[in-house]
């Protein structure tokens, strides 16, 4: 069988092929990048020397693919995470991926990574956000992530699976990385006064979780969108906490206005070092921290495919700090 895998230089598409390595299903592997040199560079430094494995170049969001490329599935894990405009989410992540859609075989399945921002915050009264509450995204990201899925359900019907992770943590990825030098310094900052509480999950369970779904597709035509995530939470300041107890840091967390928040936002969308620097302060990303409950119930996709997170924060956090100092990045 032939598997068809975008975003295999990013965070969860380069975790997710550490698991396709030891996975003998599939005959090939086709990897669409902008940079096939950056993916074969990756692979050789993971010591991924997989002959399966086959990078091809795609520009912009056309996604052009080779001749002859047939996939039985694709895992769809490529997306515009941090973005300026509205338009550019949009452009990248629903057009781009409906020229993707467009070029697949009627007989091949997708599996969508989309996005509890999808969804939205957990609804006022409720513990967990369920498949039964009513979509209401508040950022750009989340809309678009929203749009996708109802343009793809529209064109591929049963086809597709809906996979909607939480915040997914772990080893590679480089967006943690403000969050590890702010704590290493002697305060760090907590947005709000009142916890904030969050699902999540570890990025080696996400990889779990889509080859468990990949190899039942009878499941995958009855279910989804499916929240992911582990039974427990996590609230903000144990998050900074952890991470800052990982690399042996002592600090105070100091918790302030929301409204600065927003004002500091506005800066970083202003100025393109800071952008770059801190993405996920721009000014819609924002927008996803002001809430104070992102949590959502993964009952659903547990009970279908037999799958459960059992990892805890502080061995996540500590893995993915060995892993950003190793890359010289903290």
């Amino acid at each position: 069988m032939e598997l068809l895998l975008t975003g295999s230089t990013g965070f969860v598409g380069r975790n997710l092929l550490l698991r396709l390595a030891g996975d003998n299903r599939w005959s090939r592997i086709v990897l669409p990048v902008r940079d096939p040199e950056k993916l074969r560079s990756q692979l050789v430094g993971e010591g991924i020397l997989d002959e399966r494995m086959v990078p091809c170049q795609v520009s912009d969001d056309l996604w052009q693919l080779p001749p002859g490329t047939a996939p039985d599935l694709a895992i769809h894990a490529a997306g515009l995470l941090f973005g300026r405009r509205r338009e550019d989410y949009f452009e990248t992540n629903v057009e781009g991926s409906l020229r993707l859609a467009a070029q697949l075989p009627r007989t091949c399945r997708m599996i969508l990574l989309s996005s509890l921002a999808a969804g939205g915050p957990t609804p006022k009264g409720a513990e967990r956000r369920s498949m039964d509450h009513e979509d209401r995204p508040v950022s750009w990201y989340g809309a678009s992530k929203l749009t996708l899925e109802r343009e793809l359900r529209n064109r591929l019907g049963r086809r597709l699976l809906i996979l909607r992770p939480p915040m997914v943590l772990g080893p590679r990825d480089a967006a943690t990385v403000p969050l590890f030098r702010m704590a290493c310094g002697p305060v760090r900052i907590k947005p709000g006064f009142t916890p904030k509480h969050y699902s999540w999950i570890e990025v080696g369970a996400l990889c779990d979780a889509i080859l468990s779904a990949s190899s039942n597709p009878d499941e995958c035509e009855r279910h989804g969108p499916l929240y992911l995530g582990g039974e427990g939470t996590i609230t903000d300041a144990e998050l900074i906490t952890t991470a800052s107890e990982v690399i042996g840091s002592r600090g105070v967390t100091l918790a302030v206005p929301q409204a600065l928040i927003r004002i500091a936002s506005l800066a970083v969308d202003a100025v393109p070092v800071w952008r770059a620097a801190a993405p996920s302060l721009g000014i819609d990303r924002v927008r996803e921290i002001l809430p104070d409950r992102w949590v959502c119930d993964a009952t659903p996709f547990r009970k279908a495919f037999g799958w459960n997170q059992e990892t805890n924060l502080r061995e996540t956090l500590a893995e993915t700090a060995s892993w950003l100092k190793q890359q010289g990045k903290i």
